[in-house]
């Protein structure tokens, strides 16, 4: 029998929609050669426009559906995205605590898009100081970066990026890479950062829309990519260009935001990095 692909196994909540959460990790796992595992951690209402409401799962329930898995097939890597409640982060954080030398993404989901909320102060305290020191990298966009960082903090005028990233970094993480989506700023502008400071910073076209699940497709890649052993560098980088090749083939299924193709790659087989735009290695 052929040996299995690199197995990653995320923990995240439904969307129905199949944009964002663990449907969106599964499709971009399997579309990065891994086979996706998945832990349930909560289940929401919503469509391509919005959430209407969301309900948390039991920690047991998490305990429990992730021990079945790590008890019966190896992993490669973890990935953790909308968490829901303290109790659920200490539910993770008993279980990849385990696990000390597979990688770990920590998407630092705090809402959607739209800014409907999925995370309060205490969970965000909860994630900062149990998940915070397990993960490998972290990812969150400038707004989650800001928030995470300054609050509860007396210096919430300074709110330079590089800041933010230098406080999250002293919570534990190995690695921030902060997304630019959401900043003025004429190209998409990520940015990774280390102990040493900035290691990369990568500039990617705007392009025209909205979309729902680019965060998860992201972070999701960067999992399966560590998975098959790529570095965090390299990581970074392969996990930003599959992500915007599947942003501008993204379609729009229903009345509200774009969809990324996970599955791009099917329809343009030819497609290949001398396709990426501006943006190489600037740092």
């Amino acid at each position: 029998m052929p040996l299995p692909p690199p197995i990653v196994l995320t923990f995240a909540a439904s969307d129905p929609s199949g944009g964002a959460g663990v449907q969106a990790d599964i499709m971009t796992i399997t579309g990065l050669g891994c086979y996706p595992a998945s832990v349930l951690t909560a289940v929401t209402v919503q469509d391509t426009i919005g959430v209407e409401d969301f309900f948390v799962l039991d920690a047991e329930w998490i305990i429990d559906q992730a021990r079945a898995l790590l008890q019966d097939m190896p992993v490669q890597a973890f990935k953790v995205g909308m968490v829901g409640s303290v109790e659920i982060v200490a539910a993770i954080t008993e279980i990849v605590s385990d696990y000390p030398d597979i990688p770990l993404v920590l998407d630092t989901v705090l809402g959607s898009g739209r800014g409907d909320l999925f995370a309060n102060n205490q969970v965000i305290m909860a994630m900062r100081e149990m998940l915070f020191p397990q993960a490998t990298i972290i990812t969150p966009n400038s707004i989650e970066a800001r928030r995470i960082a300054l609050e509860y903090e007396d210096d919430e005028e300074t709110d330079g990026l590089s800041e933010c990233a230098n406080k999250l970094l002293q919570w534990g993480c190995g690695y921030v890479l902060i997304k630019g989506s959401h900043e003025n700023t004429p190209k998409v502008v990520n940015t990774l950062y280390g102990p040493g400071g900035v290691l990369r910073s990568d500039a990617w076209e705007r392009l025209p829309g909205s979309y729902h699940g680019s965060g998860c497709t992201l972070s999701s890649a960067m999992a399966a990519l560590l998975a098959q052993g790529v570095s965090i560098n390299d990581s970074v980088s392969e996990a930003q260009e599959y992500t915007w090749q599947t942003l501008k083939k993204g379609f729009r299924p229903g009345m509200g935001q774009y969809i990324p193709d996970r599955f791009f790659w099917m329809d343009d087989e030819n497609l290949s990095k001398h396709d990426r735009p501006d943006g190489e290695d600037e740092a």
